[in-house]
């Protein structure tokens, strides 16, 4: 074990977990020891965050415990969080890791490697602007999606208990960011209020006392998305109820709303903030690796850093070249680090071997937003007439789901992937549709 080749992978979401069981069933056994770092203990899918925190979806029951996977997959698992490198020792320092009742129970540590894979995805960006992070809630990992989930349904259970909301905008929730986490959030909180009355909430009346708004600083919500589809999901919201303001940038956030560029004043008993993302600040002047603006570690096509060929980087935390495009880079998508996790597979395995890397080349399958039960939009690429098809309702739907589970697929396999769905539509029978703790 002690001269085996040491990988060490930084970041458990969906492209380091999918790295480190790949090269784990591939390598694991006795080529290299892999290994791989989060500060979570389990894992779950980040684009279904928004239906965690809007309860829909149990996060009990559809995370996926690293160390389970680690030992299914032959390869070793580390809680903690990065949080300095010394390139010229190969070393990674982790932080202490403390309980919910701030008892160190892992003390700092260092860990040695041959190669460093930096997977640790993106969080939001504030911007800079006032009352962020004091007044808003974020959705970047399954902690802050559950205490928003549970912030809500304490306001709602406090709101039956007395008849009815203590302040007419206790309910009420704004959401500063109308990209896909921000408009899949607003849909599956629709829903997810109108199903309280029957499960006995009925003193709170979602058409009177709940209100939803979406702000989006640009000139339509998912400007990603043709026209033509941002404004079919800009019309179901407003059908649905939801209030959306395009053109309006946030300036500052208060405990009782948010305040945009152009004076208007949005009240709201729950804030949150899904407009932006940029790559953990901590990449920044990692030990002198070159990093952009937003914290991305620059990367070669081949996914290296600029600066050493031993620290690779993907996903959402590293700025790759987009071909031969000026300036532009692969965009910050599940897709991405999925691909991108395939060719490092490839890429470690060749330089265990002395064989030439690869260089990633990003191919667009094209975008999907789901707009809870109500519908859902997107493009697939054609790559018969290179362009872009656009899809909606049920196919669109199928295509969405797809992609979920291509993810559990290149974790589990066929047959566990089956036993998954299997069991997922048997609980559908005898749980509640939505979470209620």
């Amino acid at each position: 074990m002690a001269d085996q080749h040491k990988i060490v992978i930084v970041g458990g979401g969906a492209g380091g977990l999918e790295l480190a069981t790949r090269l784990g069933d591939k390598i694991g056994k006795n080529r290299a020891a892999i290994t791989l770092i989060d500060e979570s203990r389990t894992h779950i899918w980040k684009p279904l965050l928004h239906d965690v925190a809007a309860g829909v979806l149990d996060v009990g029951e559809d995370q996926l415990e690293y160390l389970a996977q680690a030992r299914w997959h032959h390869f070793r698992f580390l809680l903690g969080r990065m949080e300095r490198l010394d390139r010229k020792e190969r070393v990674v320092q982790l932080a202490p890791t403390f309980n919910d009742e701030g008892d160190e129970i892992i003390p700092r540590r260092t860990f040695r490697y041959d190669t460093l894979v930096l997977a640790v995805g993106s969080i939001c960006d504030d911007f800079g602007v006032s009352g962020v992070q004091e007044h808003c809630l974020f959705l970047d990992t399954t902690e802050q999606a559950v205490h928003f989930q549970k912030r809500l349904i304490d306001s709602l259970l406090r709101a039956h208990s007395l008849g009815g909301p203590e302040s007419p905008t206790q309910l009420h929730v704004v959401i500063v960011g109308g990209g896909a986490t921000g408009s899949e959030l607003a849909a599956q909180l629709h829903y997810a209020t109108h199903q309280l009355s029957a499960y006995g909430l009925d003193e709170v009346d979602p058409e009177r006392d709940i209100k939803l708004t979406l702000i989006e600083a640009a000139d339509r919500i998912l400007p990603v998305l043709p026209p033509r589809l941002s404004m079919a999901a800009h019309a179901q919201l407003t059908r649905l109820g939801i209030a959306v303001h395009v053109a309006e940038r946030v300036v500052a956030v208060t405990p009782d709303g948010v305040r945009t560029e152009s004076d208007r004043f949005v009240a709201g008993g729950i804030m949150v903030w899904a407009a932006g993302i940029k790559a953990p600040d901590f990449l920044h002047n990692l030990d002198g690796l070159e990093t952009n603006r937003v914290n991305q570690l620059i990367v070669r096509p081949t996914l290296q850093t600029t600066r050493d060929k031993t620290i690779f980087a993907f996903g959402d935390c590293a700025a790759c070249p987009l071909g031969e495009s000026d300036g532009q880079l692969v965009p910050p998508r599940a897709q991405a680090a999925h691909q991108q996790a395939s060719l490092l597979v490839k890429s470690l395995r060749n330089q265990l071997a002395g064989r030439r890397l690869p260089e990633y080349v990003y191919r667009d399958y094209g975008s999907l937003v789901a707009l809870g039960k109500y519908s859902t939009v997107g493009t697939l690429m054609n790559r018969l007439f290179r362009g872009s098809v656009m899809i909606e309702g049920v196919v669109a739907r199928l295509v969405y789901l797809s992609l979920y589970k291509g993810h559990q697929l290149a974790l589990f396999g066929w047959y566990r992937v089956a036993l998954l769905t299997l069991a997922n539509l048997l609980r559908r029978r005898v749980n509640p549709e939505i979470k209620l703790h």
